[in-house]
């Protein structure tokens, strides 16, 4: 079990150079719901089949994995867009700088006065690295829709944390947390439908017309 947490945390840093790099918002999209099906694996690899790590799963599996990435590829049919483009920073600058933020991730983890269970496994530093790794999606995309995807990037590396306690977390904090996520989709969702509809265009960028 060990080992297959290890194999599908190394799986989910893959990812996020893969949507730090691609300019395709439906292979975005479709990468960052893979990332979320990962996830739902990792509270049974962690602490075996029980009610509590299976309805965990089950909700991240539902909201991670399907319901909010059906969301988002229906969001970019009505919307008609394919690429993102033009981002504030270069993809291979993006891409260099989420591999330093990697490297520095894992090498801060092995400073950290971790339990003994937790010293060889990747749940700190992969936990790190996807937090920061959406806070850069978010930071240095101009399209609205990849900014969501950056808010759910920055939420997985959350939940990661969140695995490491759930033996000590109730379950209604770790459900909150998952509320949380699909609430804040849905404003995302209302946010960019505005800005669509005002500017035909979800470019964040134009919301500087607003300013007197």
């Amino acid at each position: 079990m060990h080992s297959l947490s290890n194999f599908c945390l190394l799986l989910v840093v893959l990812l996020n150079f893969f949507t730090l790099g691609s300019a395709r918002l439906g292979a975005c999209i479709r990468a960052v719901a893979i990332q979320g099906g990962l996830l739902a694996l990792l509270p049974i690899l962690s602490h075996g089949i029980t009610g509590h790590t299976l309805l965990l799963s089950g909700g991240a599996l539902l909201l991670k994995g399907l319901f909010i990435p059906w969301l988002l590829l229906r969001a970019i049919r009505e919307v008609r867009i394919r690429r993102e483009v033009e981002p504030l920073i270069g993809y291979v600058p993006t891409l260099l700088l989420g591999a330093l933020i990697t490297a520095g991730t894992f090498i801060f983890a092995d400073f950290l006065p971790l339990l003994a269970q937790h010293q060889d496994g990747l749940f700190i530093p992969t936990a790190l690295a996807t937090f920061f790794s959406g806070f850069l999606l978010l930071m240095t995309r101009r399209k609205a829709i990849t900014q969501v995807l950056g808010y759910l990037m920055l939420e997985n590396g959350i939940f990661i944390f969140g695995i490491l306690l759930s033996d000590a977390m109730p379950l209604m904090v770790e459900a909150g947390v998952l509320l949380d996520l699909l609430v804040g989709v849905f404003v995302m969702g209302i946010v960019m439908n505005q800005i669509n509809r005002e500017f035909s265009t979800i470019n964040t960028e134009r919301l500087s017309a607003l300013k007197d």
